[in-house]
């Protein structure tokens, strides 16, 4: 029987073509993805072990630093530790985030890869940690050295000025060297800036502290041992790690990382290979039923019906086997492909080379292997009820139609119940019905995919009266044959059902997102422009003075929130002049004043907050900062819920204290009359082209928050666009096979007259049928899941109100019909090209 599996592989290898297309696709997305994450995550891991190289210990302080010296990292600790028998050398570091300028005065590096540092130069006058490429290190507070991809960026020389801004003011510094790094930000696209070590803690800490002790050890030197010997001479308030800890912490945060990329990108890959199931399964039953006579034969000669499914099987796991084996390969391509794409979109990978885990190649082979030969499991079991009779029989005879009603029942009654949970979503208001809108989603999917035979025939029929009208008899002669074996018609259908479904949710979610968006910006933001730093450092509290007195800004209002905790719920209360607060956003008082709110003792709560905790005006809120304070302001004032502020609103004596350093998140800007256009131009040059301030109008917010949404819909769409090309590899391959299931009845109807284009006509017109069925189900389907799934954001998004984008969804279908055009060119062409005495003798 093995070998009877081998001739009919090799024997129908041109009509298997198409369905190892399909499964090729599918494990070429699988192994793509595997091998791309794990070169990225050596790739990581690479430079971050690197760059421990020399780290025998690690010494940071283990809480904030406070007026008293427990817990302060100081020259005294450095002697400390470096006292310690086997430490070779102690390198005290502080850094923070560095936003350097380029040519264009826009940041040099990515917004969280931007940092700063302090240059420790050895006995040779050279930091080990960051090797010199060109010049010297710093060595006074105008001075700075770069990493030489940086330099590049800014067209700097050395004696050259250097811009750049921490979180204020932009700076001017002399560039007297460049280094090299394997620090992993600065390969994947940040910035390093280097000052000496007075200068750098000024700029990111306190005058005397460091950050971070990197003790270095001989040769040889226990790290372990060492690292209790640290810990052992430090006080309280510190902690020690080894080298190989950190190495093992951060590569396990690398995994984590680059496993969610994994993960997700594995969904979409078992979409496509879940579509490349129906292709598998629709391939093997027409192959079955054209193959009748001869495993009747083999059963009348004695092979039985275990046999019979074995070498069904056997044929489907050597054309998985095949198809993967070439997927794979395939999918090596795919994964550099895929890193050149996320780099060209600014993503910025670290360099490496490609790795290939033997764990990759299994799986990719694993799962080509297994998904034909469970999509093959059923027609298998239908060749094998093939009864020996049949090889006596001296014409092929189409096999009588099975019922329907068992499979219309359970396809009614997985609907029904995956209708039922979506209905009962649309009565939740939290996201905690998510796990219930995923199973309800599901089942209904697998009931329509269920129905999809029963659903085919009023749509095939309408669809054939409208084209039969149209063209005449090649359109009546495309409904017969569609209608003919409806479930082959259903599950063509199906496979790009699915994508459409998908696709359609998620254009009708991301657009109603959108809208959103748009509405919440017009409803409450009435200021001109955002101002905002491209780092995370947030701004110095001089830009909102430098802005205020800014000519044409009418009013300038800093925000500035800190974290906090009432009975274990966090949320957060933000800091602003309230009194000019009103000038820049639609703030409406409900009970109380704004006046009240003075000093620390009192806030202002929005409605929502308020009702949730029971609050009233002359209220207190206890508060539990993260810094281990305590609070209880009054409520003062009540106002209606904000979609630009927070849920509690201080002064800065209430927040300021909390803080690490002062900064703000941002500041809002009112034109003046008249001023509105040319000021963002003003700005920049008051700013003096300052790299870290971001200037944002409320059209730019809104496309910002849109561009984002869109972005996520476009890899979507790419993501699910495999599905859609494996489902129209289905189409093709359906009517590829059925054209030569129906050689002789073609043949008969070109000898009655039917013309070469009719044929053609005819073949055309029964794949835009399918299609369309598919495309029309996927539309439904996916515009009733948006509507019923979209309830899950009301509460944390109110203003989320769905939006059928109908020209997205005209532009949709109009696809699917260019799908059933394309999908039947080569059918059609075969079709029309046989000839006529030879399929008339066809048996």
């Amino acid at each position: 029987m093995f070998r009877t599996a081998l001739r009919n592989l090799l024997a129908h290898k041109t009509r298997l073509m198409m369905t190892a297309l399909a499964v090729l696709l599918g494990t070429a997305f699988v192994s793509g993805t595997l091998v791309f994450s794990d070169s990225v995550g050596s790739a990581f891991r690479n430079k971050t072990a690197k760059s421990l190289d020399d780290v025998a210990v690690s010494v940071t302080p283990g809480r904030p630093s406070t007026d008293s010296k427990d817990g302060v990292l100081d020259a005294r600790v450095v002697d400390k530790v470096r006292a310690l028998p086997g430490v070779t050398s102690v390198r005290p570091s502080v850094g923070g985030a560095a936003t350097v300028a380029d040519r264009n005065n826009d940041p040099a590096g990515s917004q969280w890869g931007s940092s700063g540092a302090n240059y420790v130069p050895g006995e040779d006058g050279k930091d080990s940690r960051y090797p010199l490429k060109s010049g010297r290190g710093p060595a006074s507070a105008d001075e700075i050295a770069l990493d030489t991809r940086t330099a590049e960026k800014t067209g700097a020389k050395l004696g050259d000025t250097v811009r750049l801004a921490i979180d204020g003011p932009v700076m001017t510094k002399t560039l007297v060297g460049t280094v090299g790094t394997d620090d992993p930000r600065v390969g994947a696209g940040g910035s390093l800036a280097l000052f000496d070590t007075a200068t750098a803690q000024k700029l990111f800490g306190k005058p005397g502290e460091f950050g971070e002790l990197v003790v270095s050890a001989a040769p040889g030197t226990d790290q372990n041992a060492l690292t209790r010997q640290v810990e052992a001479a430090l006080p309280d308030g510190f902690e020690a790690q080894s080298g190989k800890q950190l190495a093992a912490e951060q590569a396990k945060a690398i995994d984590k990382e680059t496993g969610s990329i994994r993960n997700t990108l594995l969904v979409f890959a078992g979409i496509s290979l879940f579509v490349g199931v129906f292709i598998i399964a629709n391939t093997f039953t027409m192959l079955i039923a054209q193959r009748t006579r001869e495993i009747a034969l083999l059963r009348a000669v004695g092979a039985s019906r275990r046999q019979v499914v074995r070498s069904v099987l056997v044929e489907a796991g050597l054309l998985g086997l095949v198809a993967s084996a070439i997927g794979f390969v395939l999918g090596l391509g795919m994964a550099v492909g895929l890193r050149s794409v996320l780099d060209a979109g600014g993503a910025e990978l670290p360099d490496g080379p490609l790795v290939v885990e033997p764990t990759a190649a299994a799986s990719a082979l694993a799962v080509g292997v297994l998904v034909t030969v469970v999509a093959a499991w059923l027609p298998s079991r239908k060749a094998a009820r093939i009864a020996p009779v049949e090889a006596l029989a001296s014409v092929d005879q189409a096999p009588a139609p099975r019922g329907l009603v068992v499979r219309n029942s359970i396809g009614a009654v997985l609907t029904g119940l995956g209708v039922a949970i979506m209905l009962y979503v649309t009565t939740l208001r939290d996201s905690g019905g998510l796990t219930a809108a995923m199973a309800g989603s599901a089942l209904t999917l697998a009931g329509v995919i269920v129905l999809a035979p029963l659903l085919s025939r009023p749509f095939v029929t309408l669809f054939g009266k409208v084209t039969g009208r149209m063209t005449g008899v090649s359109g009546r002669l495309a409904k017969e044959n569609a209608l003919r074996n409806p479930r082959r018609t259903a599950a063509t259908a199906s496979a790009l059902m699915i994508g459409l479904t998908l696709i359609t949710g998620l254009t009708v979610a991301a657009v109603s997102a959108n809208q959103g968006v748009d509405r919440m910006g017009q409803q409450d933001l009435t200021a001109d422009y955002k101002v905002s730093s491209t780092s995370y450092l947030g701004l110095s509290p001089d830009v909102a003075k430098k802005l205020a007195g800014q000519p044409g800004v009418a009013a300038a209002v800093p925000v500035r929130m800190i974290g906090f905790q009432t009975n274990g719920e966090p949320t957060g209360v933000q800091a602003t002049d309230l009194a000019a607060l009103g000038k820049v956003t639609d703030l409406r008082v409900t009970s109380g004043s704004l006046t009240g709110v003075r000093g620390a003792d009192s806030v202002a709560v929005a409605e929502p907050y308020a009702r949730k905790h029971g609050l009233k005006i002359g209220s207190t809120v206890p508060m539990d900062f993260y810094d281990g304070q305590k609070a209880k302001p009054r409520v003062a004032a009540v106002y209606a819920k904000n979609d630009v502020l927070v849920d509690v609103l201080g002064t800065p004596a209430l927040v300021d204290p909390h803080l690490d350093r002062v900064r703000d998140d941002a500041v809002y800007l009112k034109a003046a009359p008249g001023q509105a256009g040319k000021l963002p131009a003003e700005i920049k040059k008051t700013m003096g082209g300052n790299p870290i301030i971001k200037v944002e109008s409320q059209d730019d917010l809104r496309r910002e928050s849109a561009g984002s949404i869109d972005s996520v819909l476009y890899l979507m769409y790419g993501l699910l666009g495999m599905a859609v090309v494996i489902a129209v590899i289905g189409v093709v391959n359906t009517l590829a096979m059925s054209v030569f299931e129906r050689t002789r009845e073609i043949g008969m109807l070109r000898a009655i007259g039917l013309a070469r284009t009719g044929v053609k006509q005819m073949v055309r017109l029964e794949s835009v049928m399918i299609a369309m069925f598919g495309a029309v189900l996927g539309v439904g389907v996916g515009i009733f899941l948006a509507w019923s799934g979209g309830h899950l954001l009301r509460s944390s998004f109110p203003e989320y109100e769905m939006v059928v984008p109908w020209a997205r969804i005209g532009i949709f279908l109009l696809l699917a019909l260019a799908v059933g055009v394309l999908a039947a060119v080569w059918p059609a062409r075969r079709a029309s090209r046989l000839d006529v005495l030879t399929s008339i003798g066809t048996q």
